[in-house]
């Protein structure tokens, strides 16, 4: 799981799950609303990439990332993460403020934010 991030989300209720270790048998899915929850694939959906897929740029020791995307009540970016073998570290970003944040700078580390219409977004970090 190097620098992966497992989403899963209820397409009732839009509960997302954050998989620490997952199972592949068919017997213990994760279920909410009494139905199977289902893995965000990053970078899938039909939308604009430029819109949704986090940039960012290297001062120093830390990595500033931004996201081009609009951040009003009904369309946002939720959170932005930091992904590695050792660190997942997430921002949960405000409506109505720039979807951008900042972290220790980590090569080969991956990046993703979620889009609460559009799902989930990863860049690598080189």
């Amino acid at each position: 799981m190097k620098n992966e991030l497992i989403i899963k989300k209820c397409l009732k209720c839009g509960t997302l799950f954050e998989v620490i270790n997952d199972c592949k048998c068919d017997e213990c899915q994760i279920k909410c609303c009494e139905e199977l929850v289902i893995e965000l694939i990053p970078n899938s959906i039909d939308a604009s990439f430029e819109k949704h897929v986090p940039t960012y740029e290297i001062i120093n020791d830390e990595i500033y990332v931004k996201v081009n995307h609009v951040m009003e009540d009904d369309h946002f970016i939720m959170w932005i993460a930091l992904v590695n073998e050792k660190v997942t570290e997430k921002v949960k970003l405000l409506v109505n403020e720039p979807a951008e944040c900042k972290f220790k700078y980590i090569k080969g580390s991956k990046l993703y934010a979620y889009c609460n219409k559009h799902g989930l977004w990863t860049c690598d970090v080189k």
